[in-house]
């Protein structure tokens, strides 16, 4: 094994440089992964123009990470071996220790590494991972079609599990784009009636293909007033950062329909709650997944040939990966490859 390995990490600016660093050992309960790919997602923009200049060395961003593992630590459980395919998305890893860990709600340890923004993460050909955020990869996956499963996947079949929605229901995807053209896919494959909300039309034959029943341009038409028509929604997946849009969805919302928000934005979400109260209905965030929930995500992945449409760059290239993926030009996940260059 080499003794040194490339990384992008953040420059300040908004900006990233390629740097070579020393191969680290991994400590007790970690794994050295050597990276294969890594996705690009919108949260890696606030990781990059929000990094701690005082970290150093400094942050790498990155956390959909598919790799193999090369080195173990001390008290790794033997579920995990060197050579083995592995994949980190965005929680680092539980603790074991508080109080949600030990309810059993991993998703929720207030001890754990956030990749990219607390810890080192995957723009890089090595890193070093929690085991008990390790996630085992499947051989049917190329590694740029899992990456993005780790986070934007995950995040879109949970929300689906959590919506309340069973097979047949109504089913409303507004946006259509990183996380949407997954939602899409993975309601589809559930059996629910897909409704796609955009804006334009020439967003209606992708979203088509990829597992709409119906489209709703919302800049022809009413979005509210078609699903009203349609018997409402039993849920509405929001992947949007547009409060106002997402607010003026909830009248779409059939009784004891649900609202599952998945952009995570800082504007408030002004709610009506005579809409909410009338019709009993409710709003539920929902954070991605623990790592067996990812296995679960990718295991369905494969058994309903459900994949992110993705555009590959090389490692060095990251910078222009990262501005692709602010512009909204990508359709529709940027995915960073690394296995040429080892």
């Amino acid at each position: 094994m080499n003794t040194t390995y490339r990384a992008m990490q953040v420059a300040g600016g908004g900006r990233l440089e390629l740097v070579t660093r020393p191969v680290p050992s991994p400590g007790r309960g970690e794994v050295l992964i050597a990276v294969q790919a890594c996705g690009i997602c919108g949260a890696d923009a606030a990781d990059i123009d929000n990094a701690n200049p005082g970290v150093q060395p400094p942050r790498v961003p990155g956390h959909e990470v598919v790799g193999t593992i090369v080195a173990l630590g001390e008290y790794v459980p033997t579920l995990w071996q060197v050579g083995q395919r592995v994949g980190v998305g965005r929680l680092g890893g539980h603790c074991n220790e508080c109080q949600p860990c030990r309810r059993g709600e991993f998703q929720l340890c207030t001890n754990q590494p956030v990749l990219g923004a607390s810890c080192d993460g995957g723009y890089a050909e090595m890193m070093l991972a929690r085991a008990t955020g390790l996630v085992a990869i499947p051989d049917e996956l190329r590694a740029e079609d899992a990456a993005p499963i780790l986070c934007a996947g995950i995040a879109t079949f949970n929300a689906l599990k959590k919506s309340g929605a069973q097979a047949g229901d109504l089913v409303a995807v507004l946006g259509i784009g990183g996380l949407g053209h997954m939602v899409l896919q993975y309601a589809r494959k559930m059996g629910f009636r897909v409704v796609a909300v955009g804006r334009g039309a020439d967003i209606a034959e992708v979203a088509g293909a990829l597992g709409a029943h119906i489209y709703i341009d919302s800049n022809d038409e009413s979005a509210v007033e078609r699903l009203r028509q349609l018997g409402g929604a039993q849920a509405v997946v929001s992947t949007i950062l547009t409060p106002d849009a997402v607010a003026a969805l909830l009248p779409g919302l059939a009784p004891q329909g649900r609202l599952v928000l998945l952009g995570v934005g800082k504007d408030p979400l002004t709610v009506a709650p005579r809409v909410m109260v009338g019709g009993e209905r409710s709003i539920l965030g929902s954070i991605t997944g623990t790592p067996y929930e990812n296995e679960r995500t990718l295991d369905f992945s494969v058994l309903t040939g459900v994949r992110p449409m993705v555009e590959t760059l090389p490692l060095e290239m990251a910078n222009e990966a990262v501005a692709r993926m602010r512009s909204g030009a990508v359709r529709f996940r940027m995915v960073l490859e690394m296995g040429l260059h080892r």
